[in-house]
């Protein structure tokens, strides 16, 4: 167990490595066209860019954000709960997030390869954007299989009390 919630931590940090980058490229070249544009010289597609790295950032950094459970939780009824019932919900919601996610991953990856299989491209660039669906579907992916050791710690928290 350790050694997988070892991984899960040393792949959700890389992928927020590169969503630090995204989010850096994307904020340079948002400043870069304000700049351009003062001076009527505007770059040309930068809308689509910076999309494609405003996705692959929050999807990189889903992983993480469950990790450190660092999403936001609203727990007015949660808080009042017996322990049991508490590590259950727990549980549930481990499991749902896992599945529910684990089949975005799978159907964004299929969205992707139907993508790269017709070789479609941006319209305003005519950029192949398979790869950033597929860094989405990546993201995903980290944040269920992050979401099934969450369930497997809870599932062996409760058998060691």
């Amino acid at each position: 167990m350790k050694y997988l919630d070892a991984l899960t931590g040393f792949i959700n940090k890389v992928l927020m490595v590169f969503g630090g980058i995204s989010v850096l490229a994307l904020m340079t070249l948002a400043t870069a066209n304000v700049v351009m544009r003062m001076l009527h010289v505007p770059f040309r597609g930068t809308y689509e860019i910076v999309s494609f790295l405003g996705a692959v950032t929050i999807g990189f950094a889903l992983g993480f954000t469950q990790k450190t459970k660092s999403n936001i939780v609203v727990d007015i009824l949660a808080e009042r709960y017996p322990p049991a019932l508490s590590l259950a919900v727990d549980k549930l919601a481990h499991l749902c997030i896992m599945v529910f996610f684990g089949i975005v991953s799978w159907q964004v990856y299929v969205y992707g390869m139907s993508i790269y299989k017709t070789h479609e491209v941006s319209e305003t660039l005519k950029v192949i954007y398979h790869p950033f669906v597929f860094a989405v579907a990546t993201g995903f992916a980290s944040l269920s299989l992050t979401a099934f050791i969450d369930f497997l710690k809870a599932l062996f928290e409760e058998e060691n009390k």
